[in-house]
């Protein structure tokens, strides 16, 4: 039987549809019972998804935003192979003015994958990064209008936070995470008081980056399961409900502010969620 451990060589050729009838049934059998695994293919059938729907945008010139950005993968590349003992890549490899190409992603996720929990991270940080690094180069404009990419990339960003959260352990009070939005983003909000009520457990708060500037995510767990708020600032989205990557997102508007609410979830509950959510935080 497959551990969390031996699956780790089929995941790539699981995407990709190269394996034998025999091992992809193992591989979904361990999937349907591991939480964990389930959503680190997830992650990356996220990258595979994006790469093969925007192949003839991979050699676009990427815009300066996008190259700063790709500047701070970089750090991230080094600081995880640290972790796994492995050496980084040469200065600037993360870093072109043009798109690089998918063996590149490949070779990454090798290098991430080599040690303990840095193994377990590794595919959630390089999906919330592939997913800006492959699309960057049409995302900062077309997130402007699609629901659907925009979903997609913070989707990336609730997968890559909540590995984290795991690895690192860390947990926010209510008022911290209030005192955070506000220093922020002034933003002077008021988090649900009761969220138990709609069986919600507050994990904690992060920015995270998104097109030219940051925007919050607060972390919640629904029954045990990961569910990511995040605020836009300056922005305005038509109300919507999007499914992308297995995931159910909630969009909506007030002010000068959207709001998405994410979680791999029953469409009912995703949208009862985020009806507490609006009704509670003011």
């Amino acid at each position: 039987m497959l551990n969390c451990q031996s699956i780790d060589r089929l995941v790539t050729p699981f995407i990709d549809g190269e394996l034998p009838d025999a091992d992809r049934l193992e591989v979904a059998a361990h999937l349907s019972h591991c939480p964990p695994c389930h959503s680190r293919v997830v992650a990356e059938q996220a990258v595979h998804e994006l790469i093969r729907t925007r192949r003839s945008a991979l050699t676009v010139c990427a815009p300066e935003p996008l190259r700063r950005r790709c500047a701070q993968l970089a750090g991230l590349q080094a600081s995880a192979a640290a972790l796994a003992g492995a050496p980084p890549s040469p200065a600037g490899t993360l870093a072109p003015t043009r798109v690089s190409s998918v063996a590149s992603s490949r070779s990454f996720t090798q290098i991430l994958a080599d040690r303990s929990w840095a193994r377990r991270l590794a595919p959630f940080a390089l999906a919330a990064s592939l997913v800006v690094v492959v699309g960057g180069a049409f995302l900062y404009q077309a997130t402007e209008s699609s629901a659907r990419l925009l979903a997609a990339e913070l989707t990336a960003d609730h997968l890559k936070c909540f590995a984290m959260n795991r690895a690192l352990g860390t947990r926010q009070m209510p008022a911290a995470v209030e005192s955070s939005m506000a220093s922020a983003f002034n933003w002077r909000m008021h988090l649900p008081e009761d969220p138990a009520r709609a069986g919600l457990e507050l994990i904690g708060s992060r920015p995270c980056l998104y097109a030219e500037g940051k925007i919050a995510h607060i972390m919640y767990r629904h029954q045990g399961h990961p569910v990511s708020l995040f605020m836009l600032p300056k922005s305005a989205r038509a109300q919507q409900l999007v499914k992308v990557f297995g995931h159910e997102a909630a969009i909506w508007c007030v002010g000068s502010r959207t709001f998405v609410l994410i979680a791999r979830e029953p469409r009912d509950d995703v949208e009862r969620m985020a009806s507490f959510v609006q009704a509670s935080m003011h």
